[in-house]
């Protein structure tokens, strides 16, 4: 059974919009993985930087009407809310037709139970805005991409490993800091050590 690997993803929308393209490639050049950011700036950051992994996070209504117009501008990862849609499914099989990965994200208060093995299954990722559901989820699915958003720094990314989760969204904690480089690579040691231990629990 594989066991999932750190990826940091640093959320643009705490870099210096005046630096954009700066912004982003310092980041990679500092270790970061994806790229995490909203619809309106992907094309903008893709012409810049082709290379990277453009993790985009949909906070939309209506997260089917968007996935031609996310695939055509360069997203790697389209990545949409369960409350959003009655249809999860079909949202997931479009994404996936246009050459992207899926990714699905639960709000706070929606219980981690909506997520079913048919959906997990299908999907690439699974996204939480708060650590709580993280354990729920890494239980259930242990070698699926598991991503946490919200508040994570180099104080709060413990709990975050320990939860299981493995994809690390950061937004001030890295654009702000002043050795981005080694609050990246601390991330990813917390949590590739974390998911050994997990790993080897399921043993």
């Amino acid at each position: 059974m594989a066991t999932p690997q750190a990826i940091v993803s640093p959320s643009v929308l705490a870099s210096n919009f005046g630096q954009l393209s700066a912004e982003c490639k310092r980041m990679i050049k500092n270790g970061a993985d994806w790229l995490h950011m909203g619809a309106p700036i992907l094309s903008c950051v893709k012409k810049d930087v082709p290379e990277i992994f453009m993790d985009v996070h949909m906070m939309v209504a209506d997260p089917l009407r968007w996935v031609d117009d996310i695939a055509d501008a360069g997203g790697s990862l389209y990545c949409f809310h369960y409350e959003a849609t009655d249809k999860p499914l079909e949202v997931i099989a479009k994404i996936k037709s246009r050459g992207m990965k899926a990714g699905i994200a639960i709000s706070p208060a929606t219980p981690s139970t909506v997520i079913t093995d048919e959906i997990a299954e299908a999907a690439d990722m699974l996204l939480v805005m708060t650590v709580q559901p993280v354990s729920e989820l890494r239980a259930r699915f242990p070698t699926k991409d598991i991503e946490v958003d919200g508040g994570v720094s180099p104080d709060t990314i413990g709990p975050c490993a320990d939860a299981g989760s493995n994809v690390i969204v950061a937004g001030t904690a890295l654009f702000r800091a002043q050795d981005p480089e080694g609050v990246i690579a601390g991330f990813k040691e917390t949590v590739n050590k974390a998911q050994a231990k997990l790993a080897a629990s399921r043993t």
